[in-house]
């Protein structure tokens, strides 16, 4: 049986068909052992499935070591499994039955998608404004500085700061009309 299995294996480096008997040999052993680590048969199933691509893939370079083909399989399918565990542990899912209703006042998650997809507008605009514009934005905003403070960090009078304040809103605002990220 060894030897013939050894055939096999070699035959199925070149030979689809015969890779697929290695397939229909193995395919419930690797299902199973995925299922018991998943306990979810979708999982399970697209794992056995990577699994297999996966060996397919790297035929061509597997030698017989003193070990089982199965064992080869396997090692295959623990990496996986190893890897689905670490990636679950990163993701914490909700059922949305779990979900509670929104109370009043509460916002949907819908809208904060929608309101982040236009903040992200609004900062690619403000990042294609002129060095002095994006400035005085920054420093009225984020710094929260008074007109006469941007006006000495720009080296320009209070009047010329409200003027440039003014004429950078005119334009973020054409820009967000011809983007269209309004939200």
């Amino acid at each position: 049986m060894e030897n013939e299995e050894s055939a096999l294996i070699e035959r199925a480096k070149h030979d689809p068909e015969a890779f697929g008997e290695l397939y229909r040999r193995y395919v419930d052993r690797i299902y199973s052992y995925h299922y018991r680590h998943t306990g979810d048969v979708q999982e399970a199933e697209d794992l056995t499935s990577r699994t297999f691509f996966r060996a397919l893939r790297a035929l061509p370079r597997y030698r017989e070591r003193g070990l089982p083909f199965q064992a080869w399989l396997f090692r295959i399918a623990h990496n996986l499994v190893a890897n689905w565990y670490r990636d679950r542990s990163r993701r914490h899912f909700v059922a949305l039955e779990e979900v509670p209703p929104l109370s009043a006042g509460e916002v949907s998650p819908h809208h904060v998608v929608e309101q982040g997809e236009a903040e992200d507008c609004l900062l690619r605009l403000v990042a294609r404004l002129p060095e002095d514009r994006k400035t005085l934005l920054i420093l009225k905003f984020v710094e929260q500085m008074s007109n006469a403070e941007i006006g000495a960090v720009l080296n320009r009078s209070e009047g010329a700061v409200k003027a440039l304040y003014h004429r950078t809103l005119l334009a973020l605002r054409r820009m967000i009309d011809e983007e269209g990220c309004n939200g």
